[in-house]
């Protein structure tokens, strides 16, 4: 027999549970499992079920519970557990029957391997102790005076455990993976120091200090206003390590060794070690393909003396995983570019990409050029970074290019050197690149990614739960990433239940958004740079069946056939839709949740009486 008190409360005999389901004897089977093996005196369990107003029965009302109990008890041979003694009742269990014993061993064993200086194993161990809680202490119990104290204490060693979890995955280096989880419990805690100071270390040493900075003045704010006090010494003095750079080098930014680049002048530039600033490899499951080909032409032979460097162009959907692919695959090959690594953001799906002069001016000056030696113009800048990569063997990796324009300044061209670009529509015009398209992953892929964020353990009970999830967002990475945060903020929420709370809504896409991940804000912006009649379009084919061809869209929107084709393409381009052929036919179809992002623009289109889906002007005439 298991009794169970972290979540709701649960007696478990052969897989059944046999609590009681009446709200007062199930207050008293929860305390004396609580205070098993000792007596529960009667005037106690009174004062539990009736505070300072018990009837005149109480007493009688009280043997009726114990009665009830016992005879659940024995239904399922377990009579004697529990007794009568003189002064009350006493619940006769093992400690090794009851979860919070072996909740309170774990993370004995967890401190003690953390003090024997093995934090990785600590840290599986606490995650694997806070995955016993299904949700907040005897959740679905009634709780006087004394319950609610054994709940507030059992909420305080949970809170202690998390604190020890994540100042364990600190030590192991998991700063890009606590980011989500910290984000929300600073929402929750707006005054807790403590989350805010491993937010801000988690975000430091992801390259993110300015968010860090930016998470220290939310918390002196809520500080200074609500209690009229300043942030304590340790977080005072992170933040002014902060704001002065004199904090250890994150590590997705460590220098590495290796030969710099072509040199300036001896007595204006000093030798500079090789750059190595590539994000930090990112949790990354499946796509075993995908990463094999992309490593493969990355690292393959230089091409022949008068050729350029080699260039892979990764695009797809958005969310679908394209910076987390090739950060992860710039890592695996890294090591054969000893002369360093790049990486810029060109924020290419946004209104403010950025301008090749200004990234090159950043890649310049992480080479050892001095600022007075980088010259102005983009074309100057762009024969500077040709020349001081000739020869040399670079590693770059460009992130969210707008087009193939934005790209072409800043390719080293030295045949030693490799490029990786991501993009969210297919880049034509960069000489000898080679493109990849990637997809949504497989479900046992997008199970792995979701067990990456929450803990294998939690998936392995809930393995059911895990599929309909993965299912419900379309095994899209981003997707996953939102709702694994989601769920990893929340230990002991249920995966099927929150599966369930996904499908059952009609409006899905708000649900994939935590902290600073936000699955409709990537489409948004995929949509907001189509034209006004592409975005109608697009807007109304989601009224079309799951497949269509571009006669019975074209149809639908009034237009031409070919007037038609050339629109799907250009979705094709942006994969906002997908094509197969069959049968000499092409057929169109929308992502799962492009399709619902589609719904939603139509939707608010008819309310607003917006006319940008109207027919072509040759199809009115």
């Amino acid at each position: 027999m298991e009794f169970r008190v972290l979540g709701s409360f649960e007696i478990i005999q052969a897989e059944e549970n046999i609590a009681p389901t009446a709200p007062k004897p199930r207050q008293v089977a929860a305390l004396l499992a609580l205070r098993r093996n000792s007596v529960v005196r009667t005037s106690e369990l009174i004062d539990e079920l009736w505070e300072d107003d018990p009837p005149v029965s109480a007493m009688t009302t009280l043997q009726t519970y114990i009665y009830k109990l016992r005879k659940i008890f024995q239904r399922c041979g377990a009579g004697e557990v529990l007794q009568t003694r003189p002064a009350g009742y006493m619940l006769s269990v093992p400690d090794e029957d009851v979860d919070l014993h072996w909740f309170e061993q774990a993370i004995k064993e967890g401190r003690a391997t953390l003090d024997r200086g093995d934090p990785v194993r600590a840290a599986e161990i606490l995650a694997d102790a806070l995955a016993m809680w299904r949700g907040p202490a005897l959740v679905d119990v009634l709780a006087g005076n004394l319950l609610s104290a054994y709940v507030a204490r059992l909420e305080e060693v949970r809170f202690r455990a998390l604190e020890l979890r994540i100042e364990t995955d600190l030590r192991v280096g998991r700063h890009l993976e606590l980011i989500g989880e910290l984000k929300s419990l600073v929402v929750r805690y707006p005054l807790h120091e403590g989350f805010h100071t491993s937010l801000m270390t988690a975000l430091h040493h992801s390259g993110r200090r300015y968010e860090a900075l930016d998470v220290y003045r939310t918390l002196r704010g809520n500080l200074v206003e609500q209690l009229g006090l300043e942030p304590g010494r340790e977080v005072r003095e992170l933040h002014q390590g902060l704001l002065s750079a004199d904090l250890p080098a994150p590590s997705a930014i460590e220098p590495g060794p290796g030969p710099g680049p072509a040199r300036a002048p001896a007595e204006e530039r000093a030798d500079e070690p090789a750059p190595a600033r590539l994000p930090e490899d990112p949790e990354f499951a499946g796509r075993g393909t995908d990463v094999a080909e992309v490593c493969e032409q990355v690292a393959a032979p230089p091409p022949e003396p008068c050729g350029a460097g080699r260039v892979t162009v990764i695009s797809g959907m958005p969310g679908v995983g394209k910076t987390a692919l090739a950060v992860h695959a710039a890592h695996r090959v890294r090591s054969a570019f000893a002369d360093g690594q790049l990486y810029a953001d060109l924020r290419g799906s946004t209104d403010r990409a950025r301008d090749p002069a200004e990234v090159l001016h950043s890649f310049l000056g992480a080479l050892g050029f001095p600022a007075h030696q980088i010259p102005e113009g983009l074309q100057d800048r762009s024969r500077l970074l040709s020349s001081a990569a000739a020869g040399r063997g670079l590693l770059m990796v460009l992130d969210d290019a707008a087009s193939a324009a934005q790209v072409r300044p800043l390719l080293p061209g030295g045949t030693r050197c490799a490029v990786v670009v991501t993009s969210r529509r297919r880049l034509e015009g960069l000489p000898g690149a080679r493109n990849i398209e990637i997809d949504v992953l497989n479900r046992a892929d997008g199970i792995e990614l979701l067990a990456r964020i929450i803990g294998g353990p939690r998936i392995r009970r809930e393995r059911d739960g895990a599929e309909l999830l993965v299912d419900a967002c379309d095994s899209l990475p981003l997707a996953l990433r939102c709702i694994g945060d989601r769920l990893a903020a929340m230990p002991g929420y249920s995966l099927g239940r929150m599966a369930e709370e996904l499908t059952r809504t009609p409006q899905r896409l708000p649900e994939l958004r935590f902290g600073d991940l936000d699955l409709r804000s990537r489409f948004d912006s995929s949509y907001e740079r189509l034209g006004d009649r592409e975005q109608g379009a697009f807007a109304l084919l989601s009224m079309l069946p799951s497949e269509f061809t571009a006669d019975t869209a074209a149809d639908l929107l009034g237009w031409d056939a070919a007037e038609a084709r050339r629109t799907l393409d250009h979705f094709l381009s942006h994969h906002l839709l997908r094509c197969a052929q069959e049968n000499g036919t092409v057929r169109y179809r929308y992502p799962k949740l492009a399709r619902m992002y589609a719904r939603e623009r139509l939707t608010s289109l008819v309310q607003t009486g917006d006319e940008r889906p109207a027919r072509s002007p040759a199809s009115m005439a």
